[in-house]
């Protein structure tokens, strides 16, 4: 099971914690919708932003979240192989 969550209404005029709840659903810009997993925690978010998002009960399963290096250790493997590239050269 998966919840469908999509932003209905803008957020501007929203606090803080109410953008930094519509961040961690994964919502960006007005409209866009977003496929998480049925869990506690997203309906605790979904729950406090209610007045902002649409929330729709769907049977296909949630896709895995991608996994991101740091922007500093991708930084440093970029450096690594460009001083390896100057080396042989």
């Amino acid at each position: 099971m998966a919840i469908k969550v999509k932003l209905t209404k803008s957020f501007a005029g929203a606090s803080e914690d109410m953008l930094a709840t519509i961040r961690g659903l994964g919502l960006k810009k007005f409209g866009e919708e977003r496929l998480l997993k049925d869990t506690p925690a997203n309906r605790g978010m979904v729950f406090k932003v209610k007045h902002l998002v649409s929330l729709e009960k769907v049977s296909q399963e949630a896709p895995a979240p991608k996994r991101r290096k740091a922007r500093k250790i991708v930084a440093r493997d970029r450096a690594r192989a460009r001083n390896e590239a100057q080396a042989k050269a």
